[in-house]
């Protein structure tokens, strides 16, 4: 075989490969744009320092927030979905890093509470005998007080923020596991002297229809309404600044 035949040869190879891969990545498989809050924050000098660790609700809030607190906090959140206490407690140290945070705000609980298979299938049927919650309510309160413990090494000043509304529908959770998840959280946070955000109430008493129908996210108005909240609460809890010596 000539080398023109195989150059030929070649050239076909390589424009049936870039095809197919062109194939895969286009319009169906082709990436999402990525979440603006894993967006990396650069630190405006001088601001106090925020982390946020939730779950997709977090996440929800998380841009809404850095707005609210433009200038006035740099306002960081963990990488990731927090997901279930479990996933806490193994990446934690990670999450914190080496940095200085002077507030973090942070929140399990819709994972915790959530019913998997019986081959950890995501979120099963409660009602099926062979399903399990993913962490069950007494591990869930150790979880927390281990957490806690770990959190209170930061030297930051600690918001919890509760558990938000399960409406019914909602597959795989069950609507009032909520409250006793809370009510257990609300027993740690009490002994080790962590403020409590009530989004759970916030929530319940915001505008009609700010949460999706049978589903626990919320709509971008809802976010918004959440992001209120919670932008309050952590800029009641940032460091005052000194008074300019007269």
């Amino acid at each position: 075989m000539n080398k023109a035949i195989t150059c030929v040869i070649a050239l076909l190879v390589a424009a049936t490969v870039a095809h197919a891969a062109q194939k895969k990545t286009s319009p169906k498989g082709k990436k999402s744009a990525p979440n603006p809050a894993f967006a990396k924050v650069e630190d405006v000098p001088g601001l106090p320092r925020v982390l946020l660790i939730g779950d997709s609700i977090s996440i929800g809030y998380t841009v809404p927030v850095r707005d609210l607190l433009k200038g006035k906090a740099n306002v960081h959140r963990i990488p990731v979905n927090g997901g279930p206490t479990i996933n806490g407690l193994k990446n934690l140290d990670a999450w914190l890093g080496s940095s200085k945070w002077d507030v973090i705000h942070f929140n399990w609980g819709l994972h915790d509470l959530k019913y998997m298979g019986s081959n950890n299938e995501n979120r099963a049927d409660p009602k099926s005998s062979d399903s399990h919650q993913q962490v069950p309510l007494p591990d869930y309160e150790r979880h927390l007080r281990q957490l806690v413990d770990r959190l209170k090494m930061t030297g930051a000043k600690l918001i919890w923020r509760n558990t938000t509304p399960i409406p019914e529908g909602s597959a795989g959770r069950v609507p009032g596991d909520e409250v006793k998840y809370n009510e257990a959280a609300a027993r740690v946070m009490k002994e080790a002297g962590v403020i409590t955000e009530d989004l759970y109430q916030h929530s319940l008493a915001g505008p009609r229809n700010i949460q999706l129908p049978a589903n626990v996210h919320y709509s971008a108005q809802g976010y918004q309404y959440l992001a209120q909240h919670v932008a309050a609460a952590i800029e009641a809890q940032l460091p005052k600044k000194e008074a300019a010596p007269r």
